[in-house]
């Protein structure tokens, strides 16, 4: 039954109509697994890849018993593919996991609906705090019920910026933060709190990290782009280097002077 609920949701979607049933399972899944998270932080390392943790493993079984649940196919970064449907949902399970196992407050579950290249459903959770980021295409974005807008800064002088990794130059922001969770910072850039998130040296993003985030600063107003060119509205498993902005001139700006 909730995968026949899931498909009508989507009906119901194309026909111009906002709906939560879609939004709802992503809740869902967001709020076990942070249930499940809560009883695996501080165990560090699982052993079964670099940089995996214990808690990871916990929070993807939960994603993957409610996704594949409710008719979805599921494309994880800590299990690859698995289930199917007309439909994917790209997801992260813990998105931050170092600061998850090491209790530093900032880390998010992102989830991310895809029909074909589409992302039409994005929800990033902000697991220590229960702050959620949501979004449908073409019917705006918000931050738990209230809509958001991005800041529309265009001077990268008074811009605030976060990276993922270590800028090796200076470009002229007025500030800069690396927090440890794509999909917050991107979401950070929709609701106005930051201006650019960008990916510095040595450094890159795979879709399960950015596309929820991309949907939502998308229809928050703010822009985003790869340093390569490369498309970003893709499930599949390659890695990117984009920048999220809040206008189009600062992501001119960033695109045009390299890779940093």
């Amino acid at each position: 039954m909730a995968a026949i609920n899931i498909q009508v949701s989507l009906r119901h979607y194309y026909r111009g109509h906002v709906n939560d049933n879609l939004l709802d399972t992503l809740r869902q899944c967001a709020l076990e697994i942070r249930d499940a998270v809560s009883n695996h932080r501080g165990r560090g390392f699982s052993g079964q890849r670099p940089t995996q943790y214990h808690l990871d493993l916990a929070a993807d079984e939960v994603a993957l018993r409610v996704l594949i649940g409710a008719g979805f196919r599921v494309v994880s970064e800590e299990s690859g593919v698995s289930g199917r449907g007309d439909y994917t949902v790209v997801v992260d399970p813990i998105d931050g996991s170092t600061n998850c196992d090491h209790g530093i407050p900032f880390y998010a579950t992102s989830l991310a609906v895809m029909r074909d290249d589409e992302i039409i459903a994005g929800l990033v959770m902000n697991q220590a705090t229960g702050t959620t980021f949501e979004a449908q295409k073409g019917a705006g974005a918000t931050r738990d019920g209230t809509a958001i807008s991005s800041s529309g800064q265009t001077d990268v002088a008074r811009s605030i910026m976060a990276f993922s990794g270590l800028p090796a130059r200076h470009l002229g922001w007025a500030q800069y933060r690396a927090l440890g969770a794509a999909s917050l910072e991107i979401c950070l850039v929709a609701d106005g709190s930051l201006d650019v998130y960008a990916v510095a040296q040595h450094s890159a993003l795979n879709p399960w990290d950015y596309l929820a985030g991309l949907l939502i600063l998308r229809e928050s107003g703010g822009v985003a782009g790869d340093y390569l060119g490369e498309n970003l509205d893709t499930f599949d498993a390659v890695v990117r280097r984009p920048v999220f902005s809040a206008s189009p001139e600062l992501l001119q700006f960033m695109l045009g002077q390299g890779e940093l």
